[in-house]
């Protein structure tokens, strides 16, 4: 461990910015350590990606986005709107530098780099759930593999090599190599286009919106307040502690302040001396009804879709658009995950869809999310998590609460500071 530089004597009280579930998990780890909190939300509990995400807490597929290959593929599909990685055309200079950045990050080292970064995130990632639920949390996390289906035998062959890879940095992973056969026994949904599958076990889901709603009935049952519609546009240290200043011109004050306001991030931790800057990956999702359940997560490698159990249809997720946070949602691109996805499966009601969504992931440039101390005494940041914000929520809170309460920064963290 080192010292965070960041606090000075106990901390007694917190003020957490935003009510996702990288917030609120950092907000109820901090009241196990006795902190009394106050979380601010600009909208309300998971309004953003806190929701509408695929909601799998899916540590053995946590695998940054800066993989070489992905650079490859982006620039084929760049400007295609049908496409799973997706650029509209802008001439916004701030993401062009971003991505100009986040291309340089696309080579085997920077990609190690991440994958270590976030090793301990993916270890204790489980365990972090475990304590939620224990301490109160009152909605079940489902134990289930996560299954891959693919066109061919040699079509799995990038997801085996990723897998493997993961597992040589030192992440325990189970995972098995299945016939379209051997798939469709565990999974009759498969459509006869899939002719092998990989399974990867020791994996879980949860409804995403329900958990991060219960997260926020525990922390307020245990004393917390959560406030919501206050847009807070600034933090900086006063005296002895932190102020969150509102629009409005309220000023809220506590010893410490977080910063977890997902791929807005940036508007807070740029002026306290963050320089990794985040900006939006838009996901989109819809719900499916299907003929029969589905027991377990589906993956769609090539079609690049999420599928998850979800109030007795499915979930289908996918995409990552790199547009501003608060645009609207582009039909486009769920048309586009209809026609990518439907080949895949079978007894999908694809055109009763409900819920259709969008919703902005908050991507580094280097796979490695920011969680720490900021340049500014007392302000901290927790964020940056790409398409893992739910996977990696709780236990990036758990150790963001260690390092604020002891002024020291756990190893588990070291590859993840903001000040890097």
């Amino acid at each position: 461990m080192g010292k965070s530089g960041s606090s000075r004597g106990e901390v007694r009280t917190a003020v957490v910015v935003g009510a996702g579930v990288v917030g609120l998990s950092t907000a109820w780890f901090l009241q196990e350590r006795g902190v009394g909190v106050t979380v601010l939300d600009r909208a309300d509990v998971a309004a953003g990606a806190s929701w509408g995400n695929a909601g799998w807490l899916s540590p053995g597929l946590a695998i940054p986005l800066n993989e070489p290959g992905i650079l490859r593929y982006g620039l084929r599909t760049l400007v295609d709107p049908r496409a799973p990685l997706y650029v509209p055309p802008t001439p916004d200079p701030e993401l062009w530098r971003f991505l100009t950045v986040f291309a340089a990050q696309c080579r085997w080292g920077p990609w190690y780099r991440a994958v270590r970064a976030n090793l301990p995130l993916n270890r204790r990632c489980l365990d972090a759930f475990d304590a939620l639920t224990a301490g109160g949390v009152e909605e079940p996390t489902t134990a289930a593999p996560v299954t891959a289906g693919f066109r061919s035998r040699r079509a799995a062959i990038g997801l085996i090599r990723e897998l493997r890879r993961i597992s040589d940095s030192g992440l325990d992973i189970d995972y098995a190599v299945l016939s379209g056969d051997e798939l469709r026994d565990r999974l009759p949904h498969a459509s006869s286009l899939v002719r092998a599958g990989v399974r990867i076990e020791g994996q879980r889901f949860v409804d995403p919106g329900a958990f991060t709603r219960a997260l926020a009935a525990s922390v307020r049952s245990r004393g917390g307040t959560i406030r919501t519609g206050v847009d807070v546009v600034g933090l900086d240290r006063d005296g002895g502690g932190t102020v969150a200043h509102s629009r409005d011109g309220e000023r809220i004050t506590a010893d410490v302040a977080v910063a977890a306001t997902g791929a807005w991030l940036s508007r807070l931790a740029a002026p306290r001396g963050v320089r990794t800057r985040v900006r939006a990956g838009r996901g989109y999702s819809f719900t499916v009804p299907t003929d029969e359940p589905v027991r377990c997560p589906v993956y769609l490698p090539e079609a690049r879709v999420a599928c998850t159990p979800y109030r007795g249809g499915l979930r289908i997720a996918g995409t990552m658009e790199f547009r501003g946070p608060d645009a609207p949602l582009d039909g486009r691109r769920i048309e586009a995950i209809v026609a990518s996805a439907r080949p895949f499966l079978t007894g999908v009601r694809w055109a009763e869809r409900t819920d259709e969504w969008v919703g902005s992931r908050p991507v580094t440039p280097d796979g490695r999310p920011l969680i720490g101390a900021s340049a500014t005494p007392g302000v901290y940041v927790a964020g940056g998590h790409g398409m893992w914000g739910l996977t990696h929520g709780p236990t990036s809170g758990m150790l963001l609460a260690e390092e604020i309460t002891t002024g020291k920064r756990p190893e588990a963290l070291r590859g993840c500071d903001p000040r890097r």
